[in-house]
C-alpha cells in the first residue's frame, strides 16, 4: 500500500514539473534552494556533516541551475541576477567548507526573498 502511495505521489509531482511554467518552474527552484538550506542547517545542528554537506550540494546544483538559465540578452538586470546567484553560490560553498550556519542563514534569506517576489509576480 504505501509503495503505492510513493508511486502516485511520485507521478503527481513530476506532472507538476513536467506542466508547470517557466514562472512557476523558477519558483520551484527558489524554494527548493530554501528547503535544502534549512536542511542543511538542522544539519549542522545535529552535527551531522553527511547530511549537511549532501543538501549543500543540492542547494548548489540548483543555484547552477538558475545561474545557466537567465537570460543573457536581458542586459543589466541579468547581469544582477549573475551576481547574486554568483554570491549566494558563494555563501554555499563556503559553509559546507566551513561548517558555518551563519553563511547557510544568508544565503537561505536571499533566496526566500527572492521567492516571495517571484511568487508575487506570479
Amino acid at each position: 500500500m504505501y509503495q503505492n502511495t510513493a508511486s502516485a505521489y511520485n507521478i503527481y509531482f513530476d506532472n507538476s514539473i513536467n506542466t508547470a511554467s517557466p514562472e512557476k518552474l523558477t519558483l520551484m527552484l527558489y524554494e527548493g534552494v530554501v528547503k535544502f538550506c534549512r536542511f542543511a542547517e538542522i544539519a549542522i545542528q545535529e552535527g551531522n556533516i553527511k547530511l549537511r554537506h549532501t543538501n549543500l550540494i543540492k542547494a548548489q546544483n540548483i543555484v547552477k541551475e538558475l545561474m545557466i538559465n537567465v537570460n543573457k540578452e536581458a542586459g543589466e538586470i541579468a547581469d544582477q541576477f549573475l551576481m547574486l546567484y554568483d554570491f549566494i553560490q558563494l555563501q554555499l560553498v563556503e559553509a559546507n567548507v566551513e561548517n558555518n550556519c551563519e553563511k547557510i542563514k544568508v544565503a537561505r534569506e536571499l533566496m526566500e526573498e527572492l521567492s516571495n517576489t517571484w511568487a508575487q509576480i506570479v
